[in-house]
């Protein structure tokens, strides 16, 4: 006898895993035809985030995964309010702009005891660059324009180290980028040659504190102290945009004393990232100006359709408020004490891996004792095995570990890198170089994967082909690997 069908919600209510919604596959590319249950929902979607990585064993990342509870319920009681609404959410826009005045001291802007600081939070550090970029665009057009000269060949000057941002507003917004190359051994921008690349069509230098590559900081005082004297000499004004992304949280705690801000009187603009070292889940961002005067008020527009005047200058107009507001608690909950405690400790364990990896004796470290709290390092004989290998056995463990070749003119320096954020702590380290051990040793007893794509290209390529390998050329071959076994649809 055939049994009686359930209906739907008495067959869920039996089992979750025995329903027909976790049983039929479910459609990919296109919306399904009927509803289910939200708990069958949950329980697919959950199922299928379980072949992510885990996001505290993700060392390729600056982006903060781990805050307090209490500040996980502050985000969540605070998911629903747009925070472009700044007249029906006013609390809210005045905790961002605490946040602005916070920062602009930090980073040493001259604001008065009273006066308001000049800034706003963004999406993250890329909104940041994008709206301080228009601003130096905009205040070089108009004085190109006073003095009746064309406006139509901007360029921005910066190091080949710049993150990919750079290049996106200088495509976006019709900008030159001049680039700085780099070097073997020398891994930043070079001050003296970035000021010889400047000349009258040049809105600005862009200076890293913290280069996403190495973690380090370049030199804003040099390069500060050549270009006044260019200026001087030209009767140009030509001035500094630091992107402190990474490194705006760390220089105030542990290198006071280092000049790179607004103490240095040709630094206009500053931005950085809330959501690495500002400790603040991924989605904000800040940008702080020196003055009003180099935010053009033309760049700013006046709406007053949800309810009052409202100035806004963003490149996008909703976005969520939990971030802010998270941003806010972690500054009143740390203060100075706290976040100088979490930059010291995890530059306490960055030192602590550095000298764990350096035992291994197969390791030259590229990154520096002052910067970023992070390690990279590359081989030191690559003629069998390159960190790419190693990156990729590293994952059998849990382990994100990036590998990747140096921009121009050092592509043929390959390197790992480790961030160390605030939930790495000692225990983690040690069972990473433990591991990073135990890699060394299996692949010392595979076979030279270099020799058979080496063997591949003189298939076919013939000597000359083979003899021009190099580590830029066996990157490629690694990426294409692995987003072959990634088969992801962008």
């Amino acid at each position: 006898m055939a049994l009686a069908r359930n209906s739907d919600s008495e067959e869920h209510l039996h089992s979750t895993f025995a329903s027909r919604y976790v049983r039929a596959v479910i459609p990919r590319f296109k919306m399904p035809d009927n509803s289910m249950p939200k708990d069958a929902a949950y329980q697919v979607i959950s199922d299928e985030l379980m072949l992510d990585g885990n996001p505290r064993l993700n060392l390729a990342s600056f982006v903060t995964t781990w805050m307090e509870p209490e500040c996980d319920k502050l985000i969540m009681e605070s998911v629903n309010k747009n925070y472009v609404d700044m007249d029906e959410y006013p609390v809210t826009t005045e905790l961002q702009n605490r946040c602005v005045n916070m920062i602009a001291n930090l980073f040493h802007a001259p604001v008065g005891e009273d006066e308001a600081a000049i800034g706003c939070g963004t999406v993250g550090s890329s909104e940041a660059i994008m709206l301080a970029g228009l601003a130096f665009k905009r205040k070089w057009q108009q004085r190109r324009r006073a003095q009746g000269l064309p406006t139509d060949n901007p360029n921005i000057v910066t190091g080949a180290n710049v993150q990919v941002c750079w290049e996106k507003f200088a495509r976006y917004f019709e900008v030159e980028l001049k680039e700085v190359k780099l070097s073997e051994g020398y891994y930043v921008m070079d001050p003296a040659k970035a000021v010889e690349m400047v000349d009258e069509n040049t809105i600005c230098i862009a200076a890293i504190l913290g280069s996403t590559l190495t973690g380090e900081f370049e030199d804003v005082k040099t390069l500060n102290d050549l270009l006044a004297e260019k200026n001087a000499e030209t009767g140009w004004d030509v001035s500094i945009h630091v992107d402190s992304a990474s490194g705006g949280f760390i220089a105030p705690f542990l290198y006071p004393d280092l000049e790179w801000d607004f103490r240095l009187p040709w630094v206009k603009s500053i931005n950085v990232s809330g959501h690495k070292y500002g400790l603040v889940y991924a989605g904000v961002g800040w940008i702080v100006w020196r003055t009003k005067d180099d935010l053009p008020e033309d760049l700013v527009f006046h709406i007053n359709y949800l309810g009052a005047d409202q100035p806004t200058f963003t490149l996008n107009f909703s976005k969520g408020s939990s971030q802010i507001i998270a941003q806010y608690y972690q500054f009143i909950r740390l203060g100075f004490e706290g976040y100088n405690n979490i930059m010291e400790n995890c530059m306490d364990n960055a030192r602590r891996l550095r000298e764990g990896i350096e035992m291994t004796g197969k390791f030259n470290i590229v990154s520096k004792y002052i910067g970023v709290p992070l390690v990279a390092f590359s081989l030191k004989d690559s003629s069998k095995h390159t960190v790419f290998e190693i990156a990729e056995s590293l994952r059998k463990f849990g382990w994100i570990i990036p590998a990747y070749t140096m921009p121009a003119d050092a592509q043929h320096i390959a390197v790992l890198r480790v961030v160390i954020r605030e939930d790495f702590n000692r225990g983690l380290a040690d069972r990473l170089i433990t591991h990073i051990l135990q890699v060394l040793k299996e692949i010392e007893g595979l076979p030279s994967r270099i020799a058979h794509i080496a063997a591949a290209a003189k298939v076919s390529g013939g000597e000359e082909k083979t003899a021009k390998m190099s580590l830029e050329d066996i990157a490629k071959y690694w990426k294409r690997l692995v987003e072959n076994k990634r088969n992801i649809v962008c």
